[in-house]
């Protein structure tokens, strides 16, 4: 990690890319696109966005960043996944499509669109663990974990499921929290990098 600026990706491949790329920059860290792995290795941590996990988790094999992103995450990389980047964290998905490929370290079963379609979409004010205000949560086909392991922290919940989650170096919210300009959770991903 370069001074205190820290690298961090965005898989940039297909989903929710720029308002992450802003956030991002705007608490203080060099953000860069992440779409060859010659660019993952250039980060300090990474950020897997919203979008389709399948599509994603395709797209990443196509384009020979699946293994390389699998290994720096067991290697111990920060990284947050928001909404489908919870999928592609987690060791276990329900109701997933046939076949469908994650990164995995994230010891959680995760439910795609547990939260219904995308007419089901919703926004709460959530109370979010090392915070002091309520979070705004948008939900947009959102995921929920069904199971969390022993070592996973719930840092969140709506409707009686946990909806953010932090084991480690890892850290999961089935929301966006990069789509209103409120940083907290980002800096609360940052922090990890310190640890």
């Amino acid at each position: 990690m370069a001074g205190s600026r820290p690298t961090v990706g965005v898989f940039a491949l297909q989903g929710d890319v720029r308002e992450h790329l802003h956030t991002l920059g705007a608490l203080g860290a060099t953000a860069i696109a992440v779409r060859r792995p010659a660019e993952l290795e250039s980060c300090d941590a990474l950020v897997l966005p919203g979008g389709e996990s399948t599509t994603m988790a395709k797209l990443a094999r196509t384009f020979d960043l699946l293994e390389p992103l699998r290994e720096r995450v067991a290697g111990g990389m920060p990284t947050f996944g928001t909404c489908a980047g919870m999928i592609l964290l987690a060791d276990e998905i329900s109701g997933g499509a046939a076949g469908q490929e994650t990164i995995g370290g994230l010891d959680v079963t995760v439910r795609r669109n547990a939260f219904g379609r995308q007419v089901d979409s919703f926004e709460a004010e959530l109370p979010f663990s090392g915070l002091d205000a309520p979070v705004h949560a948008v939900f947009i086909r959102a995921p929920w974990v069904e199971r969390a392991g022993e070592g996973v922290e719930v840092l969140a919940t709506a409707e009686d499921h946990p909806v953010a989650v932090r084991q480690g170096h890892l850290m999961a919210t089935s929301f966006h929290p990069e789509v209103d300009g409120d940083g907290r959770v980002h800096r609360i991903f940052l922090d990890l990098l310190g640890r």
